[in-house]
C-alpha cells in the first residue's frame, strides 16, 4: 500500500487513551484522524465532534473505509487480537496500544498474517522513542557509562482502581502489572541491551479481590484473575542481566523506575511510560558525595508524545524497513512475560524461542 503524504488513521477504541493520539495528530501533522468507533456509540459521536472526524458505527466500517491508510488499535486488551485480525484482512497497516495480544499464539498468528498481507504490523509502547529513553540509549550507544552490565526497573502502585472508571480489565487474564506495564520497561530493556535469552521470576495475586474506589462504579468489587505482584530476574543475549519488579499491591516505594549500570558508571533512565526526562549519569571519578550529572534533552518529544510509533511505521513504510516498534519487538516481549508467569508454575528458568532486532536510534523524530 503506498501511502498517501498525510495518511487517514482509524481509531478503534474511544476511551481514556484516545484524547492524546487525537491531538497528537493535530500537533505533529504527519498522520490524520480519519474515522473513529467505539462500543459506546455516544462516546465515538463526542470524540468525532471534538476532533473534527467522522464517527462509524462499527468496526467493519472503520477497517473498510477508504480513507483509511492506518487501524489504531485503542481497544482493551482482550480484543487487540480480533480488531488487529479484522484491519489486516481487510489490507490495512496496524498500529495497536499494548500488550500486543494476550496470549503469543494469537501474536505469532498476527505477526503471520501481515507479513503474508505485504503490511507493517506495529505495537506500543512507543515512549522509548521519546527523548528521555532516546539519549539513554545514545549514552549506552557512545559507551559513556562503559559496557553495561546490569539494570533493574520497578514499577510498583497500589493498583488503578482508586482512579480508572473502568478498571475491571487490569484484574483479568491479558491484564495485571506485568501485561499491563510490563511492554514499557520490557521494550525499553530490549532498546537498551537488544533481545532477551531466559527469564525466570515469582509473582502472586496478593488479594482475592480489589473495590472500585471512583466514578460511577465506586464500591463495586472485581474479583482478582490474574497475578498482581510479580519479581523477575531476564537475561539478555548481550550478557546484561536485569531485575524487574511489577505491582499493584504497593501503597508507596523510593525505588527507581530504571537504572543501568555499566562498568564505569550507571545511569538513571526515566520512566518508562514517559517520554521525557530527567535523565541523570554518574561516572567513576566523580565525587560520591555530588549529585548526579542531569543530562540535557531534546524538548520536542519530552512531553507525551503517543503516536511516534505511528510516525515510525508511516516512514517505515516509505523507506521500506523495518519499524522500530515492530510486531516482532512486541512478540519478544509478550513471550518474555509469559514465561515469567510460566517460571513462578515450573519454578525453573525459562529459555525464550523468538527473538527481534534491537530496534535502531532515533534521537529527534520530530526533525
Amino acid at each position: 500500500m503506498v501511502l498517501p503524504e498525510v495518511p487517514g488513521v482509524g481509531f478503534v477504541g474511544c476511551g481514556n487513551i484516545s484524547d492524546i493520539y487525537f491531538k497528537n495528530a493535530a500537533r505533529f501533522g504527519r498522520y490524520r484522524a480519519a474515522v473513529c468507533t467505539d462500543l459506546n456509540p455516544e462516546r465515538a459521536r463526542a470524540k468525532a465532534d471534538l476532533y473534527a472526524c467522522r464517527a462509524a458505527d462499527s468496526i467493519d466500517a472503520v477497517v473498510n473505509d477508504p480513507e483509511v491508510d492506518i487501524v489504531l488499535n485503542i481497544t482493551p486488551p482482550a480484543a487487540h487480537a480480533a480488531v488487529t485480525r479484522a484491519a489486516l484482512e481487510a489490507g490495512k497497516h496496524v498500529y495497536t496500544e499494548k500488550p500486543i495480544a494476550t496470549t503469543l499464539k494469537d501474536a505469532q498468528d498476527l505477526l503471520a498474517l501481515a507479513e503474508r498481507r505485504g503490511l507493517l504490523f506495529c505495537s506500543a509502547p512507543d515512549t522509548f522513542l521519546g527523548a528521555g529513553h532516546q539519549v539513554c540509549r545514545a549514552q549506552i550507544d557512545a559507551g559513556a557509562v562503559g559496557i553495561p552490565v546490569a539494570a533493574v526497573g520497578f514499577m510498583l502502585s497500589p493498583g488503578p482502581e482508586g482512579w480508572h472508571p473502568d478498571p475491571e480489565f487490569f484484574f483479568q487474564p491479558g491484564g495485571g502489572p506485568l501485561l499491563d506495564m510490563g511492554p514499557y520497561y520490557l521494550t525499553a530493556m530490549v532498546n537498551f541491551f537488544g533481545p532477551i535469552r531466559s527469564v525466570t521470576a515469582a509473582s502472586k495475586a496478593s488479594f482475592p479481590e480489589r473495590t472500585i474506589g471512583s466514578g460511577p462504579k465506586a464500591g463495586q468489587k472485581i474479583r482478582v484473575n490474574t497475578p498482581t505482584h510479580i519479581s523477575g530476574t531476564l537475561t539478555f543475549e548481550s550478557g546484561v542481566l536485569a531485575t524487574l519488579v511489577m505491582s499493584f499491591d504497593c501503597a508507596a516505594h523510593e525505588l527507581p523506575n530504571m537504572q543501568v549500570y555499566g562498568s564505569e558508571g550507571s545511569l538513571a533512565v526515566p520512566d518508562p511510560n514517559t517520554f521525557g526526562g530527567p535523565v541523570r549519569r554518574f561516572t567513576l571519578g566523580m565525587d560520591r558525595a555530588a549529585p548526579w550529572e542531569e543530562l540535557p534533552i531534546p524538548e520536542k518529544t519530552s512531553e507525551n508524545s503517543r503516536g511516534l510509533g505511528i510516525i515510525d511505521l508511516i516512514e517505515s513504510a516509505r523507506a521500506g524497513r523495518e519499524p522500530r516498534t515492530s510486531a516482532r519487538v512486541a512478540v519478544h516481549v509478550l513471550e518474555a512475560m509469559e514465561a515469567m508467569l510460566d517460571a513462578e508454575r515450573s519454578g525453573a528458568s525459562v529459555r525464550l524461542a523468538t527473538t527481534c532486532k534491537r530496534p535502531d536510534p532515533w534521537l529527534n523524530p520530530l526533525g
